[in-house]
Parts: C-alpha cells; structure tokens; sequence
C-alpha cells in the first residue's frame, strides 16, 4: 500500500530522484495515530439522535487532546470512540474547564447501571443525575488539572473493553456534555458496565451540588 502511494506521489518511473525523494519525505511526515488511539476510526456512524442517552458499545480508540492524526480531532477534549452496532461514535469528554479557574473536579464510584442492563446501542430517555441516583456530593470530588484529568481516562479506558457513555448528543455521530450537566440529565463514562459497573465522573469548578 505504501509503494502504491509512492508511486502516485512521485510518478514511479518516470520523476527524477529527488522528486521521489521528496514523495518518501511527504509520507514519512504524515501523522499516524499510536498508543490507545492507533486503530482511531475514518468514519463514524449517525445514529445518534438529538437527545440526551446512553451510548452501550465497545471501546475502539482514546484520542488526547491535540491528536491530529486521526479523523475530527479535538484540541481541548479527549475522544472517546465507541463503536456500537457496527459503526464508531465520538464521546467528546471535557478534560479541562473554560472558566478562570482550568481545574476539573473528578470522582469515581461502584454502582448499578443507570437506566437498565448494557445493550448495545444508543439509549435515549434514560436519566443519570449525580445527587439522585448515585447519590454523591461535590465533596466527594477532587481537583485535577487537564494532565491528571487526560491521565485518568489513558490509564482506566482499554481498547476492546465495554462501555456506557451517558452524554448529549445533537444527533449523529457524536456526543458531548459528559459531566455534571442538569438534572437527570449527567454525563458520565461508565467501565464494566455488563459486570461491575464502575462511574467515572466529571464536574466544573463553579457547580456545586
């Protein structure tokens, strides 16, 4: 595949030496993705309805922020691409905060899957609030900058692994708002989600509950 483009890029036979030199050089320079985001997707699925849900699938990349080597990067959020019914989602997850003050506020806890047992799919209607049904306080949350925060979803999110993503999505391909948003209506990445389902939490500086 890469003589191919070579091949394309310097017309193989025909350029002189340093035009396909100059070919090598240009695909050499491409970005290629590496680590969690190596097998990242070209192109996502639109399923996703305009609605506030629970997205069941399997992780297939984690793309820090500033990643431009895969497709839709972002630069100030981690995307989580989630594949569900044959087809790849981004889940946009905020790794820092736009007020004065950039520290996110994290927790993690145990406890029941909101909203039903894990079917893959996109689950709109479902409700997850931080204080009703998990029953957890700002208190119980600690600050991290956008490093800690990047960290905690490379260490914990693994490739291949089930997941549950409660977000908003406008419709589409991707969902946002993974954090402390509004009532019944939370964002959250939840690991193990068919067996022991383990909530990783997010929340901005000025909310409190």
């Amino acid at each position: 595949m890469k003589l191919l483009t070579l091949c394309a890029l310097a017309a193989c036979g025909s350029s002189s030496p340093a035009a396909h030199d100059a070919a090598i050089d240009a695909v050499d320079a491409a970005p290629v993705p590496d680590g969690k985001a190596s097998a990242c997707a070209s192109t996502f699925g639109n399923a996703l309805t305009n609605s506030f849900g629970r997205l069941d699938g399997t992780i297939l990349a984690v793309v820090e922020p500033g990643n431009m080597a895969c497709a839709m990067p972002n630069s100030t959020h981690v995307v989580l691409e989630v594949t569900a019914d044959g087809a790849a989602y981004r889940m946009v997850v905020n790794v820092l905060s736009t007020s004065s003050d950039p520290h996110v506020w994290l927790d993690e806890l145990d406890a029941p899957l909101a909203g039903g047992a894990w079917t893959e799919g996109w689950h709109p209607g479902v409700q997850l609030d931080y204080v009703t049904t998990l029953q957890v306080a700002k208190a119980a949350f600690t600050q991290a900058d956008e490093a800690a925060a990047v960290a905690r979803l490379e260490t914990q999110l693994v490739p291949g692994a089930r997941v549950s993503v409660f977000a908003t999505s406008s419709g589409g391909d991707s969902a946002h708002l993974v954090h402390r948003n509004q009532t019944n209506q939370d964002g959250a990445i939840v690991l193990a989600p068919d067996t022991a389902p383990h909530y990783l939490l997010t929340a901005f500086p000025e909310q409190t509950f």
